[in-house]
């Protein structure tokens, strides 16, 4: 069971003051801040979700999401300081999350941080998104490297062993978009912003919420890549057939496009099987990789699921399913903590402010990197192992 750790104002002054970190994050549509602790106590945050505006607009539109974080990051963390008690002059360091991301995005986020370190001459942090995202885990519980780590999301899908806090092997990545995505998308293409249950929701949460009802039998979709023997991810093929199986029923029902389906709920769930069974192959084999390498520990070794994806309980049970029968212990944070937010990067600046990895002045220049890999990439080494699957029954009982 994992136990978040947040003090009180009144019991933070009673202690004494370890290191304290500011964490910030604008990679994509949250705006998000946090104040943290070396012994990973969330001392006060804030999170300010564009959600409903992009929903209203069928996706994200950079410049949107760059207008509302222009418009809300200085409240977020002023909020964020004000509940936690701790003045500029009493923090160590700010971290923010520079990479990957949208660029105009990441841009509000780090010419923000970058004038608070000079103004208050802090030292900074940059940050990697998904290494934020894998380290989260061990701010609620002690997660020791190596462990296997599989980051589901909007914009990202990646398999990689993490070695340490900034030493990770890539063992598979996306090759066109990514799992959060697909499913978005195939909401918005069944128009389920127009049913009464999915009106103020995101496509992925619509998809999964509709999926409880319907039949995954009644529409065979063909899972991704099965003849591909790496840990890569795609899911733009997938996509292609659902929007071929709504086109054909909406002929059958003689109605326009933009008209909720009888079907919704079927397609539903046959889309969320296929993304949730992709993402449990890739893993199984990236585990078998793994064990054949020596790569993880022979005792107690880890499969840690983070990222906003990792929020549907369909493709948890999903993994449960692997991670039972190759003998590892699966690990999600709370759903909160799975999508993106100031915490996480707080979190990972502790991390680093602890090794003294990546820290910089706040006299050095940096820039933002909208395409970043994450750690040393193994993928064409995984490809030439060439590991087929063993049968493995993905049957989910609800």
């Amino acid at each position: 069971m994992f136990r978040v750790k947040i003090l009180s104002k009144c019991a933070f002054r009673r202690k004494i003051r370890s290191r304290l970190v500011l964490g910030i994050e604008t990679s994509c549509d949250e705006t998000g801040a946090a104040v943290m602790d070396e012994t990973g106590l969330i001392l006060g945050e804030s999170l300010h979700s564009q959600k409903e505006v992009h929903l209203k607009t069928g996706g994200i539109i950079p410049t949107v999401a760059q207008r509302l974080h222009r418009e809300n990051i200085g409240r977020v963390v002023q909020e964020a300081m004000e509940r936690s008690g701790v003045t500029q002059s009493q923090l160590s360091a700010v971290a923010t999350t520079v990479k990957p991301g949208l660029a105009l995005s990441l841009g509000i986020g780090l010419d923000f941080s970058l004038n608070f370190v000079k103004l208050h001459q802090k030292p900074f942090i940059p940050i990697h998104h998904m290494e934020a995202h894998a380290l989260t885990v061990r701010m609620l519980q002690p997660v020791v490297f190596p462990f296997l780590v599989l980051l589901v999301s909007g914009g990202h899908s990646l398999l990689a062993l993490a070695r340490g806090i900034d030493d990770f092997l890539l063992l598979g990545q996306t090759l066109d978009e990514a799992p959060g995505d697909t499913m978005d998308k195939v909401a918005r293409r069944l128009s389920l912003i127009k049913h009464p249950k999915c009106s103020m929701i995101s496509g992925g949460q619509a998809i999964e919420l509709l999926a409880q009802d319907g039949d995954r039998l009644k529409f065979l979709f063909k899972p991704p890549m099965g003849a591909h023997y790496d840990c890569n991810f795609s899911f733009a093929g997938l996509r292609n057939q659902v929007t071929m199986s709504i086109q054909k029923k909406e002929e059958e029902e003689g109605v326009e496009q933009g008209t909720l389906l009888s079907c919704v709920n079927d397609i539903a769930a046959a889309t969320q099987h296929t993304v949730a069974s992709h993402i449990a192959k890739r893993t199984h084999r990236a585990i078998l990789f793994c064990k054949a390498k020596g790569l993880l520990p022979s005792c107690n070794p880890t499969l840690v699921v983070s990222g906003g994806v990792a929020s549907n309980q369909y493709i948890r049970k999903t993994l449960k399913i692997v991670t039972d029968n190759t003998g590892l212990h699966l690990l999600c944070p709370p759903s909160k903590f799975c999508t993106d937010n100031g915490v996480m990067i707080a979190w990972n600046g502790v991390e680093r402010l602890r090794e003294g990895k990546g820290i910089l002045s706040h006299t050095e220049e940096v820039n933002y990197e909208p395409k970043a890999p994450l750690g040393v990439d193994i993928t064409a080494e995984v490809k030439e192992a060439a590991i087929k699957l063993p049968p493995l029954k993905l049957r989910i009982m609800d």
